[in-house]
């Protein structure tokens, strides 16, 4: 073999042939880069979309299911108990108790600062302390100083939907001992693990009141005189006719979670048998709610001297139902028929959806919310609950 064909066979690649080859591979590889990149927003978009969609139903879910339950108090729905006299709802609770035990007034909504319809520009990355009207009180407020601005506050109070028949009554009239089969106690825990306050009702009224001692082996829950049993139990239940119930308060509100997001959450003023202070329990429910808008459809009629119509055709903030009805503000509250719940959501992370244009205002029940600049999908569900328990001859 000669040395030309043995130098022709070791020749390299020129100059031009390797910068050309470069160029392919370039166009190649960012070819490549812009596909992925188009995958991943498409990606990200569709999770964020989905994640949004699902928080969103779990959120309202909550919340319609438990305002539905709103005015539960056994046989007896809350309006027919408004026209009775003497009313057939009594507690033994006094006006200066804690307000969770307010049984009297089954709903109770407080209106975020500045976030009336048709406010506008409302931000949802705000810092600041977050400011109600009416104001919270104090008992609320201590738990909730997590809470956000811009967003409203809901207050409920029922019995739990499912109790457990009393066979039995001993004890006094005064302090009665309420008896039932001991195998169904789960039924009035209902994830409770020690309840304190309970309401027994028949077709003719019911009553909340703190026991002072229950007895899960014996099935029974005694009345007693607790620390906030300040009045006499003035019914008398009937054995085989009445039922008894786990009385059951709960509050929803927005808060900064722990990765320093925005959460729906649920506190709750849970009294032990014969204790003096609750033991709050607080609990984040789905991620990802930012604000929460509410407004109330009030009965036509709300002079508490005549009946309720049953036509709910106005809707009002919580300030403005309490502005309207100053000296009255009990009776206003249980004139509220329906709650209509505006919630805006957004993804968890990054969804590639810049809505910080003024394009992409976000409006919830007539307020217009101004979404920061962080690419997180976001989306507002709206949905208006009827109080099934508060509507006049249902």
């Amino acid at each position: 073999m000669s040395r030309l064909s043995t130098l022709y066979r070791m020749r390299g690649l020129t100059l031009i042939e390797l910068m050309i080859a470069m160029l392919i591979g370039t166009i190649l590889i960012l070819g490549i880069v812009q596909v992925f990149a188009s995958s991943r927003a498409a990606y990200q978009l569709s999770e964020g979309l989905a994640r949004v969609q699902e928080n969103g139903r779990f959120a309202m879910d909550y919340l319609q299911r438990d305002i539905r339950m709103a005015g539960h108090f056994g046989c007896v729905n809350d309006q027919a108990m408004m026209r009775q006299n003497p009313p057939a709802l009594s507690t033994t609770f006094a006006a200066g108790a804690h307000p969770a035990l307010n049984f009297g007034v089954s709903i109770q909504g407080y209106e975020a600062a500045g976030t009336g319809p048709g406010s506008n520009d409302v931000s949802l990355s705000a810092t600041d302390a977050a400011d109600f009207a009416p104001a919270l009180p104090a008992e609320f407020s201590a738990q909730m100083a997590d809470a956000v601005a811009g967003s409203d506050v809901i207050v409920l109070r029922y019995l739990a939907p499912e109790g457990v028949p009393v066979t039995s009554t001993t004890g006094t009239s005064a302090a009665p001992v309420f008896h039932f089969d001991s195998s169904r106690w789960s039924v009035l825990q209902s994830g409770v693990a020690n309840p304190g306050v309970f309401g027994v009702g028949d077709c003719m009224g019911a009553a909340v009141f703190q026991a002072q001692a229950t007895g899960a082996a014996a099935g029974t829950v005694t009345l007693g005189a607790p620390p906030n049993n300040t009045v006499a139990l003035s019914k008398v239940f009937t054995p085989g006719q009445a039922v008894l119930y786990r009385a059951e308060n709960a509050i929803y509100y927005v808060a900064t979670n722990a990765t320093g997001g925005r959460s729906l959450y649920r506190l709750r003023f849970l009294f032990a048998p014969n204790a003096a202070n609750p033991v709050v329990d607080k609990e984040e429910l789905v991620e990802g709610v930012e604000s929460m808008q509410l407004l109330f459809g009030q009965d036509r009629e709300l002079n508490a001297n005549n009946p309720p119509t049953g036509y709910i055709d106005r809707q009002y903030t919580a300030a403005v139902i309490e502005t309207n009805s100053p000296t009255a503000i009990e009776n206003a509250w249980r004139r509220v028929g329906a709650v209509q719940v505006g919630l805006v959501m957004a993804s968890p992370d990054r969804a590639a959806a810049d809505q910080a244009s003024a394009a992409n205002k976000l409006n919830a029940l007539g307020v217009t919310f101004a979404a920061p600049a962080d690419r997180r999908f976001r989306s507002v569900y709206q949905s208006t609950i009827a109080l099934r328990n508060r509507l006049y001859g249902n």
